[in-house]
Formats: structure tokens, sequence, C-alpha cells
């Protein structure tokens, strides 16, 4: 563990060459890192995705969250930003992509980075998370409880998100999953779809599903955290990149 860090906001090149607000926290002093990218949650670019990002720099990693709603609610409160974009059916597939790549350039161009850089996405992040690694050359891509990588989302949800199965042939990189098997979306039965897809495709991929966890067990701050999965899936997170981004 590493206790001396530098974070802060800073502006980076997002798609479409747009400059948007992301967090930056990374370890203090020399050495060869790793980054991951942070997707935030569908609750937006809050304190607790902040936490996430400051936690990676601990683990010896150049981590940085790209404010996905910096456009549609530059300097709102989190809950606001979420709503309006919620209320524009959320953040379009290829503009995530290129706000990704911008943040994963960002990374790159810190000093002391090794140049692997990885992705971690929570919720909604998650499926981003799943969408980045099949679009960009990634060393490492991290879902947790993403909906709709698999199956169609139910009628009437606010999102404009399709599935992305199809596109799992083009996953560039190995691929962590942790799931809870009390959520519904994703359901245990689609993540075992999607583990027997990657199987047949040949992706490599490790999936771990918790029993007594529903969606969002990872957040501190709502009742749906359940401690003993987070303990364990925060190892195996931390493990997963150390294997991955470890020059």
């Amino acid at each position: 563990m590493r206790d001396a860090m530098r974070a802060g906001t800073v502006t980076i090149g997002g798609a479409g060459g747009d400059g948007i607000e992301a967090y930056v926290a990374r370890p203090d002093g020399p050495g060869s890192f790793g980054g991951v990218v942070v997707i935030h949650h569908l609750p937006g670019y809050d304190e607790p995705t902040k936490e996430i990002t400051r936690r990676l720099a601990t683990y010896g990693y150049q981590a940085i969250c790209p404010n996905l709603y910096s456009r549609e609610a530059p300097g709102a409160d989190p809950d606001d930003a979420a709503a309006i974009a919620r209320a524009a059916g959320g953040i379009p597939d290829d503009r995530l992509v290129g706000d990704v790549e911008g943040a994963a350039a960002y990374l790159r161009g810190i000093p002391g980075s090794n140049g692997r850089i990885g992705v971690i996405g929570f919720c909604s992040g998650g499926r981003q998370a799943f969408l980045a690694a099949c679009r960009l050359p990634l060393q490492a891509a991290v879902d947790c409880y993403g909906a709709f990588v698999v199956g169609d989302p139910p009628e009437g949800f606010p999102l404009a998100v399709t599935p992305l199965l199809d596109q799992a042939d083009r996953l560039s990189c190995p691929l962590l999953g942790v799931f809870g098997a009390e959520d519904r979306f994703p359901s245990p039965e689609q993540t075992d779809e999607l583990d027997r897809e990657l199987d047949r495709l040949g992706k490599p991929h490790e999936f771990h599903t918790y029993p007594e966890a529903g969606h969002a067990f990872l957040a501190v701050n709502r009742p749906s955290y359940r401690p003993a999965a987070a303990v364990d899936a925060w190892q195996r997170i931390r493990d997963f990149f150390d294997r991955q981004l470890t020059a």
C-alpha cells in the first residue's frame, strides 16, 4: 500500500476533442505504474467514485475518473447531473469510448506510466467498461455488475442502451467480472450466458458471483453494500490488476 499520493481535478480531451472534467489520483514519488480508468455509475461523478479512484492509487496505480456528464451538466451537483443525463437517455456508446480513450491517453502521458492501461466500471459503468474493452486496445477490464451486456432493458428503462454480446469477439484484454447472485440486471443467467460466449470465443476471463449480494454490493454509501462480498471482490480486483498491469 502507498500512503502518499497526488489527487485533484484536471481537464482532459474527450470524444470529439471536447475538454471534460476528470479526477486523477496517483502515487507520489518515483516508480513505474500501470493506469486505471474508472467509469462511474449512473448516480454520477460523485465522492464515492472519487474515493475508489484514490483507493486504486494506494494500490500503486495512476487512476483517472472522467466526468461523463461534463457536457450535459458542467459543475452541477452529481445527483442533478445524473438526472439530466438520465433524462437524455444516458451517454451514447461512441462518446463513452472517446472519453475513455482520452482518459487512457492522459494516463499514458503522466511521468512514470508503464503504458499499460486497465478499465473498471460499476453498474452502468460495468457495461461501459466491457464496451471500452471491445473498442480500445487495453490490457485489463473489470466489470462490476454491469447490466445489459447481455439482455435487453425492461420496458420503460430510462437509458437508451443495447446489448453488447455481439461485440464480445472484439474484446481486447482479459476480463474480470464480479456479480451478485440476487441481482436482476445482470441476472446470474445473463452472466452465465456471457461466460459461455467468452469461453466459445476463447477470450480470457474470470467471473465471481457472490451469494446474498445484489446489485451495487460494492457501494459503501448504499443499503445494498455487502461487506464480506466487497472485501473479497476488492482483493480479486487488486490481484487481477497486479497481474495484468504490472510491467
